[in-house]
């Protein structure tokens, strides 16, 4: 066990620093184990977004680290003190916010594990057993959501996990991008062109611009709400065949299963259509709906996949796993590798060179990586297919309630259909119009909604965000904590009503 004296004993400290002690380890792991039990036990008490006020912890901490060791008991109070009134509580089963971020003790445990071993998987040789699990969870997954089997590792295909869907967008557009050019030249880039839809999410415009595509060229297409803002094939083709008549060379098409503003879904076998006509690479981000595919009902909106390059979706959000889990898979692994790899010599071994073996560095942006397959296999063992799509449809069953509700009061209007878990309303034009009969202007509507989720959202009681979509202001109720049940979500709607009282009475 390695450990190191301190040279100099000052005020009284001369014990020896053992940063792995075992038995020191067991005792401090117990209490964080009991403090983070006792947080879900209370986490109803605590207001749901942090009511604190920018730069509040600077004026609670000191202004520099301690000479000295301090216990991990007045640590512990301290993260009571100052750090849980600063925080907005994800796990919170009144939070409503952005998409969820679902915890699970399978989730914590495994990560526990992962942190605990403490490996960098960067290579099969580093750890095997953190690149094999990996690529048996990700075929397992892939199963579960029947992804065709080309997208797994034993059709030839493969799954990696990434942090987040950023990063899976990023590899796969550089993956495009150097495939594309490996044609045309290099010198070419300035005409490559990446297509989204006016709801993808801005990870995609991000992924473009790190991978050196002129910001000129990326296609934000137009949706309607006529098209519940999925993206046309129609609206697709005429943006690629405009680019091709300028000179431009159609790249990368990324299509949404649940877009962030309000879980559209862009219909997958017309749009794989049209670009595999043009030579598009389809990327599909079902960062968020990808785990109700899970469920049979639910798996027809991954329809057309099958025409499709790559495809992602985040366990961290509605899978019980805890952040950061993207699984992505994708057909041509070589493609990612050709793109990514590099093969120094302090990493040359006899694995490598047999081709026998996955080295996940050459799948990802970064050298290192954590053993995130651990996690997902406690969650998808402790829990089974079954109980996880009992999971899912519970949120499910929730977001219809609070749509049915929604529906009983004639002042609000639901805004889009709903898809999945999420709820996109607002206050109907038609109540702010009153008896007055004034045509309300769509900046007053706005401005009225905006006014009642901040109203609700300074109370603590619940926490919801918001979207604009087809230039309507909408207040996003989504359905996912861990810990919600209907009582969470009837005391929702009553935190609602009793806002929206007080502002339209005062309107």
């Amino acid at each position: 066990m390695g450990s190191f004296q301190n040279p100099k004993p000052e005020n009284g400290f001369t014990g020896t620093i053992k940063p792995l002690d075992p038995e020191e380890f067991r005792r401090q792991g117990h209490l964080v184990i009991d403090f983070l039990a006792d947080y879900y036990n209370n986490i109803e008490t605590y207001p749901v977004r942090s009511q604190v006020e920018p730069g509040y912890l600077k004026k609670r901490v000191p202004e520099s680290a301690p000479h000295d060791p301090e216990p991990i008991e007045d640590i512990l109070r301290d993260v009571q003190k100052d750090i849980v009134p600063g925080i907005t509580h994800w796990q919170s089963p009144s939070y409503f916010a952005y998409f969820p971020s679902s915890g699970s003790i399978a989730g914590f445990l495994g990560e526990m594990l992962s942190t605990g071993f403490n490996i960098v998987g960067f290579n099969w040789m580093s750890s095997p057993a953190a690149t094999e699990l990996e690529s048996i969870v990700m075929d397992w997954l892939g199963k579960m959501l029947q992804l065709p089997s080309e997208f797994l590792f034993s059709g030839g295909g493969g799954g990696v996990l990434q942090g987040t869907t950023c990063e899976a967008i990023l590899c796969t557009v550089v993956a495009a991008r150097d495939q594309m050019l490996n044609k045309i030249g290099r010198d070419k880039i300035n005409k490559l062109v990446v297509y989204g839809s006016d709801q993808t999410h801005s990870a995609l415009q991000k992924a473009a611009q790190i991978a050196g595509i002129n910001p000129n060229n990326f296609r934000a297409v137009k949706t309607t709400k006529v098209d519940a803002f999925g993206l046309k094939a129609e609206a697709l083709r005429a943006a690629i065949e405009s680019d091709i008549k300028s000179g431009l060379v159609p790249l990368f098409l990324c299509a949404t299963i649940g877009t962030t503003s309000s879980t559209a879904v862009d219909l997958l076998p017309p749009l794989c259509d049209v670009a595999r006509e043009y030579g598009v690479w389809v990327h599909v981000d079902a960062a968020y709906a990808g785990s109700a595919c899970i469920c049979p009902e639910y798996r027809h909106f991954l329809d057309g996949v099958e025409n499709a390059d790559s495809f992602s979706f985040n366990a961290h959000k509605w899978f019980l796993t805890t952040l950061d889990c993207c699984c992505m898979w994708v057909k041509n692994p070589s493609a990612l590798v050709k793109a990514l790899s590099t093969y120094p010599e302090y990493l040359r071994n006899k694995a490598s060179e047999s081709k026998q073996v996955v080295d996940y560095k050459d799948w990802q942006i970064t050298l290192s990586r954590r053993f995130r397959s651990l996690k997902l296999w406690l969650v998808l063992r402790s829990y089974g297919v079954a109980n996880l799509r009992k999971f899912l449809r519970s949120h499910m069953k929730m977001a219809k309630n609070f749509e049915g509700l929604i529906g009983m009061d004639k002042r609000f209007e639901v805004v889009v259909p709903r898809n999945f878990a999420t709820v996109c309303f607002r206050i109907s034009p038609v109540e702010i119009r009153g008896d007055r009969q004034i045509v309300s202007k769509d900046e007053v509507v706005n401005n009225l909604n905006a006014k009642l989720l901040e109203s609700i959202n300074e109370s603590g009681k619940i926490y919801m965000t918001h979207a604009v979509v087809g230039d309507a202001y909408v207040m996003r109720f989504a359905v996912g904590a861990s810990l919600t049940e209907n009582r969470h979500v009837i005391l929702a709607w009553k935190v609602v009503q009793e806002h929206a009282n007080a502002l339209l009475t005062a309107t």
